[in-house]
């Protein structure tokens, strides 16, 4: 059975590359800026997931889609998508020395059924002097990635440790994409 990956993101279809499994990809057409933080983060990334792919789902109504949307929470608030190269150094500066959170809702529609889940990695960075942000950001292109920074390549230079799935951080928990296509008979075991 296909699958269609409603995501631009790089990082996602890299790791579902890592599967046998037959996929496209297909950008969502729900924008995510329309829909409001109210400050549950478990529940935005979940209902961001659902959104792009239920938004899909009216086009391949008999094709399985799969999306998913990545957050990085801290202290109440929510560290997106830089805008700016400032935005990226403040968002870092902010960041590193200590502990946040990445949630990483994802979604999955098939024949009217929507399934989601939302799963958590908790991720310390080591303290970074300016001289080091701005040098990891010369070298890493992070104004696609929440929280400014991605963990794989040079990304491990910044963090200390993880508690929780590596590939919840980088876009697409494996433990969570296997329990959703499960449900519609794919079987991730079957792809190694």
């Amino acid at each position: 059975m296909d699958l269609i990956l409603g995501s631009t993101s790089e990082r996602r279809r890299e790791l579902l590359s890592h599967f046998s499994l037959p996929f496209k990809i297909v950008a969502p057409l729900f924008d995510e800026e329309s829909l409001p933080f109210e400050g549950d983060p478990v529940l935005y990334a979940r209902t961001l997931a659902e959104k792009k792919a239920a938004s899909l789902s009216r086009l391949y109504p008999e094709t399985p889609i799969l999306s998913a949307d990545t957050l990085v929470y801290k202290g109440g608030r929510l560290f997106p998508k830089p805008k700016s190269q400032a935005e990226a150094f403040s968002t870092l500066a902010t960041l590193a020395g200590g502990w946040h959170k990445v949630y990483t809702g994802v979604a999955l529609t098939y024949r009217g059924e929507l399934f989601s889940e939302v799963e958590l990695t908790d991720v310390e960075l080591h303290a970074l002097t300016a001289h080091q942000i701005s040098e990891y950001h010369r070298h890493n292109y992070c104004g696609d990635k929440a929280g400014a920074y991605a963990i794989q390549g040079g990304g491990g230079l910044i963090v200390k440790r993880l508690e929780g799935a590596y590939t919840n951080v980088v876009g697409l928990p494996f433990n969570s994409v296997q329990k959703l296509l499960s449900k519609v008979g794919i079987d991730l075991w079957d792809a190694l």
